[in-house]
């Protein structure tokens, strides 16, 4: 991958592309090579095309082991046969019991012959002897290992976070009779609903800036310099004084093939998205599947949760189970993971989810006959702080509680008795100064937006927030949430952005790092809608004028308890900048729009028993 052209995304851009190659806790290089020896091979696949794929054999422990393959399209290097990475993520058990690792380019990058084709979409059954996908380049990959990897059991994992999770994923589809186990982490799922580049079909403009030119042709005659976006590390100035995102496109990335093409020529959910779609293509599926994912993920959060649920709704039988954890994009594998931001879990939960959960999960079905199956459902719960184990994701247990918005900004159980007169709150929407994403400056897209204190939105006039009476009873929620939202618009278009917030106490005691936490608003989960796309992804409609409309919506996961003392509030905007690109609250093709275009929108909420507006989500038994 050519390094990133946005400065404004580095940082993440850095964390995503380093997963194949960096161990997460304590492996040293050292270690590493002197337990290990590699191999590199070109693997043909059905069509001529050679594949690069280093294998890593353990040198000291005699028998036969399993294969753990990771494919990925960031780099399978070091290259050569003395240059080593440093080690492997995840459990030193897997080092300690002598597995076999394996890293392959897929096709089109790096040392690997053939074309790239970004998140290439799946093939449909039955196929042509040339026909490819990936899936076909998993299979007649696994297929050459356990014919010519010497020692190795015949039984094969597939693992990877985030583009990786993807080919894990993908590689499970149509499974090699040798793959019995694969676990897509973070997975590039889809990328119009509800991953990386757009949300409900709203632009995250900085993630989308960042990797605009990944998977682009070879460019020539022109200096990479030339299409720098520099924003001097104030990104909402440089955004709002360069206006739409089609003067971006055309000083910029005019002439890219790659992501920032695809985005721009494909502005509502067609053919091209549909089949680039991994939760609609998980099928025929004969292994075990265990998908990660972390419900602070700023990457994929949609992904893992989506992924599951295809694998569960297409694949009667097989063993399929999810991991969420209180994580970061890769959080489980890259740091400790005992606190995120000024949020602090009290205990490891990286190391837990290696040693107990990633571990046996693999060691199972690599190693063991498939007989000691976790449960289908691991998922860490803020508030609380503790693990819980379910049979089924979302729990049965749950009970669908509905929390309706209330006139003098108070959030209840009850629908409103008030009269049958409508009810609303409202407030001006304006793109020449929308709702920031995040408090204080900001330099970068960070990661920590997901669960970072909301204080400094509550305080804008732009934002409409709703809160209970300090709760006496712990309030546990899981599983999905949804919005269900009664708006009225001056406009023909709009972007709603609803949050669901853990308010402390003001007694709260400071954090261990000293950070004041009382009155903190910690964010557990927000979700944009566009609402042009409320009916349809495929044909976006507008809204009507000083007409009352439902925009109803569904929120990724959540697993987290509110502690007694604390509220529950609901907080709703209309802008999220520059994290999602600017709404020109007018009804038309944003990527093409003009700057006449944008206009400022009085917008009503409204809440009352005609148009009760509300979320809804599962709550767990006390």
């Amino acid at each position: 991958m050519k390094k990133s052209l946005i400065s404004l995304t580095s940082a993440s851009l850095i964390l995503l592309t380093s997963f194949c190659s960096v161990p997460s806790l304590s492996q040293k290089s050292t270690e590493f090579k002197d337990n290990y020896r590699k191999i590199e091979y070109m693997i043909p696949m059905r069509d001529g095309t050679k594949l690069y794929t280093a294998v890593y054999l353990p040198k000291k422990i005699p028998g036969t082991h399993p294969i753990l393959i990771e494919r990925t399209p960031y780099g399978a290097g070091p290259f050569g046969p003395n240059e080593y990475k440093d080690g492997i993520r995840g459990s030193k058990k897997f080092t300690d019991n002598g597995y076999i690792f394996v890293f392959q380019d897929v096709r089109g990058r790096d040392h690997s012959e053939g074309k790239f084709v970004s998140d290439r979409p799946q093939l449909i059954n039955p196929l042509k002897p040339d026909d490819i996908d990936e899936s076909t380049d998993a299979y007649d990959s696994i297929d050459y290992l356990v014919k010519n990897v010497p020692d190795n059991n015949g039984r094969v994992g597939l693992w990877g976070i985030s583009y990786p999770g993807f080919y894990a994923g993908a590689g499970a589809i149509n499974s090699h009779p040798a793959l019995k186990a694969a676990s897509p982490q973070a997975p590039v799922s889809d990328w119009f609903i509800g991953d990386d580049f757009h949300h409900n079909g709203a632009l995250f403009l900085m993630d989308a800036m960042g990797f605009a030119r990944f998977g682009e042709s070879p460019r020539t005659g022109k200096s990479e310099d030339d299409d720098n976006v520099d924003t001097a590390g104030d990104p909402v100035s440089y955004f709002l004084k360069h206006g739409t995102i089609d003067e971006f496109t055309q000083h910029h990335f005019k002439d890219t093939d790659g992501v920032w093409k695809d985005l721009i020529d494909h502005p509502t959910y067609d053919e091209y998205w549909q089949a680039r779609s991994l939760p609609l293509h998980m099928k025929n599926i004969h292994c075990a599947v265990m998908t990660v994912g972390g419900f602070f993920d700023a990457e994929d959060c949609w992904g893992a949760l989506h992924t599951y649920q295809g694998v569960e709704k297409q694949n009667k039988g097989i063993t399929n189970t999810i991991v969420e954890g209180p994580w970061f994009h890769g959080g489980w594998e890259r740091s400790k993971a005992d606190r995120f931001g000024d949020i602090e879990f009290g205990q490891s939960t990286a190391e837990y989810y290696q040693n107990q959960i990633e571990f046996p999960f693999f060691d199972n079905y690599l190693r063991g006959d498939g007989s000691k199956k976790q449960p289908e459902a691991q998922v860490f719960q803020t508030g609380s702080n503790r693990w819980l184990k379910f049979a089924n994701w979302p729990p049965k247990q749950v009970k669908a509680t509905t929390f309706y918005l209330q006139k003098s900004k108070m959030i209840s159980e009850n629908l409103s008795e008030s009269s049958s007169v409508s009810t609303s709150d409202e407030y001006i929407s304006d793109p020449a100064n929308p709702v920031p994403y995040q408090g204080g400056k900001i330099t970068d897209r960070t990661r920590e937006y997901m669960i970072d204190d909301q204080r400094f939105a509550s305080k804008r006039a732009d934002v409409l927030s709703y809160e209970t009476e300090p709760l006496k009873k712990p309030l546990s929620l899981a599983g999905p949430v949804t919005a269900n939202l009664y708006v009225e618009t001056t406009g023909t278009d709009a972007d709603f952005i609803v949050k669901v917030i853990d308010v402390y106490p003001d007694s709260a005691p400071p954090n261990t790092a000293g950070v004041k936490m009382a009155g903190y608003q910690m964010l557990v989960r927000a979700e944009i809608m566009r609402a042009k796309f409320r009916k349809s992804y495929m044909n976006p409609s507008p809204l009507l004028p000083n007409k009352v409309e439902n925009v109803s919506y569904e929120l990724p996961d959540i697993c987290h308890t509110i502690l007694p003392g604390h509220r529950l509030m609901v907080q709703i905007q209309s802008s999220w900048f520059p994290l999602v690109d600017r709404n020109p609250q007018k009804f038309c093709n944003i990527f093409t729009a003009k700057p006449e275009d944008f206009q400022k929108s009085t917008i009503h909420i409204y809440h009352s028993p005609q148009y009760p507006t509300s979320i809804t989500v599962g709550r767990l038994p006390n």
